[in-house]
């Protein structure tokens, strides 16, 4: 099976075009969070539509820039993530969106328990399956996914906590746009793409009962 996987769209999916070779093989893609800049439902609709014409199974989660009502939107297209854990060609995908708790007020910010009983929720619907795969919006705090400008560490430590617990094969993060990076937190490899437009995209494989995932750009 071939995942590809890209978030921090903010509405530009311009760089679908560019993907057709990488794309052409593709059983399904993973959206990891802001698929609107600030929107709405009609917003998450287009994007959603523009990624299913280049691969018609996806599955998504929202962002801190996506409102609220887009959780019962991604529900009702029986592609949603945040809190949900789905079986996809025995891969186990469990997620949650938005993002910790941010200086801006964003549409979309979570508590630190709030992340964690939301992961704790959709990976319930897949305990015990291997692979897995942990697709969180915010990145697990200080790690090479989470740095903002400065150096800082502003990801999850709810999501953090989840991983050292759990273990997944993998977390697929983004939110932090200038952190584009792959890290390991114990045997669970983390990466995030950074925003679509600068060409960052995932690409996951299965090998067997493992999972090999390369950081890859436009």
């Amino acid at each position: 099976m071939k995942i590809v996987s890209f978030g921090d769209v903010h509405m530009a999916t311009r760089n679908l075009a560019r993907m057709g070779q990488v794309l052409r093989d593709t059983d399904l893609i993973i959206i990891s969070g802001d698929l609107t800049n600030f929107g709405g439902v009609s917003d998450a609709r287009k994007v959603l539509e523009d990624v299913r014409q280049a691969c018609p199974r996806v599955l998504a989660l929202p962002g801190n820039l996506d409102h609220r009502e887009v959780v019962a939107f991604l529900e009702s297209e029986g592609v949603a993530l945040h809190g949900k854990g789905v079986v996809v060609d025995d891969i186990a995908i469990f997620g949650c969106g938005g993002s910790n708790i941010t200086p801006f007020s964003t549409p979309m910010e979570l508590s630190e328990e709030e992340i964690y009983q939301t992961l704790a929720s959709g990976y319930s619907a897949v305990q015990g399956r291997r692979p897995v795969i942990m697709v969180c919006h915010t990145p697990p705090f200080e790690t090479k996914c989470d740095r903002i400008i400065g150096g800082r560490a502003v990801g999850s430590t709810a999501a953090r906590r989840f991983i050292e617990e759990v273990k997944p094969d993998l977390c697929i993060s983004g939110h932090i746009h200038e952190s584009a990076a792959i890290d390991k937190i114990g045997p669970t490899t983390v990466i995030n793409a950074g925003p679509f437009k600068g060409g960052g995209y995932i690409v996951v494989r299965t090998e067997g009962a493992h999972l090999q995932a390369a950081l890859e750009f436009l």
